[in-house]
C-alpha cells in the first residue's frame, strides 16, 4: 500500500515537471512569435520564458482553474449564496424584512422598491 503512494507522487511530479516545460515552451513561442514582430521586442530563450510565466503568475494569479477555491462550500462559485440568502429572508417576519431593507438602504444609499 505504501509503495502505491509513492508511485502516485511520482507520478503527479512528473506531470507538474512536464506541465512547468510545456507552459514554459509556449509562453516562448509565443513571445518570439509575437513580440518582435509586432512590438520590435527582444526574443526571449527558455529560462526568460519561465522567468516571465512565473512573474505572470505572481502578478496576475493565473492558472487558477477550480481548486480548492471553487469547491470550498461556502456557495459563492455555484450561486448556492442566492439560495441561502433568499431561505433567510422567507423566515423573516414581515416587520425584520422591513427593518433590514431600512438597514440596507441606510447603509448602501439603495431605495427599496416596496
Amino acid at each position: 500500500m505504501k509503495n502505491w503512494f509513492i508511485l502516485k507522487g511520482i507520478k503527479i511530479a512528473l506531470f507538474v515537471i512536464a506541465g512547468v516545460f510545456l507552459m514554459g515552451y509556449i509562453v516562448l513561442s509565443l513571445w518570439n512569435c509575437l513580440v518582435p514582430e509586432l512590438f520590435h521586442g527582444p526574443h526571449l530563450t527558455y529560462i526568460q520564458a519561465l522567468g516571465l510565466l512565473i512573474l505572470s503568475k505572481i502578478l496576475f494569479g493565473g492558472f487558477k482553474g477550480k481548486g480548492w477555491r471553487g469547491n470550498c462550500g461556502c456557495g459563492h462559485r455555484n450561486g448556492r449564496w442566492k439560495e441561502r440568502f433568499e431561505d433567510k429572508m422567507s423566515k423573516l417576519s414581515p416587520e425584520e424584512r422591513e427593518k433590514f431593507r431600512k438597514h440596507m438602504s441606510d447603509r448602501c444609499g439603495v431605495k427599496s422598491e416596496n
